[in-house]
């Protein structure tokens, strides 16, 4: 008697978790084929990080045709120096700065990454030395940006930037 009476209390057991799982199965929305490779190029995009290191790369280089490249052809850098409109203005931005105080050194990190629709937007830091006249300089700052997807390649369609105000020389402080 106490063999069948646990059998059947086993039994019951088991019908109901089954049925428990079977409905929460049904109330799980598989994403649609969209979200699912807007994710996948999210994902790639923060794994592999290719336009940061092509942009690095490029910056480094001292490279303006290979950074505008990165931008769509209406894309915007609204930077220190003033706002650039399409990738000519921002071609010879970058070619003006490389010629006045070339970078030695740059490098930047994203601290957010996230998608919205069909574009993604990011935030990040930056770092770079600059060679002027009167030696290197140090510059660091933040950075957002909105990318799309142009053809198989994530284009910067927004970049801003914003620097920190390098230390006070001796002579502002008197």
């Amino acid at each position: 008697m106490k063999v069948r009476a646990l059998v059947i209390l086993v039994g019951l057991a088991t019908g109901f978790a089954l049925a428990a799982f079977a409905q929460q199965k049904d109330t799980v929305k598989a994403p649609s084929a969209q979200q699912r490779d807007l994710r996948a190029d999210v994902t790639a995009l923060f794994e592999f990080n290719v336009l940061g290191t092509k942009e690095q790369e490029a910056v480094n280089k001292n490279d303006a045709s290979a950074v505008a490249a990165l931008f769509t052809e209406d894309a915007v850098l609204v930077a220190p120096d003033g706002m650039f409109f399409g990738r000519q203005a921002i071609e010879k931005r970058y070619a003006d700065m490389f010629l006045d105080s070339p970078i030695t050194t740059f490098c930047g990190q994203h601290s957010q990454l996230n998608a919205i629709d069909n574009a993604v937007w990011s935030v990040g830091e930056f770092w770079s030395t600059r060679q002027s006249q009167t030696g290197a300089v140090f510059i660091n700052g933040y950075w957002s940006a909105i990318y799309v997807r142009e053809g198989d390649a994530w284009k910067i369609r927004m970049l801003t930037l914003s620097e920190h105000p390098g230390p006070a020389s001796v002579a502002q402080t008197k």
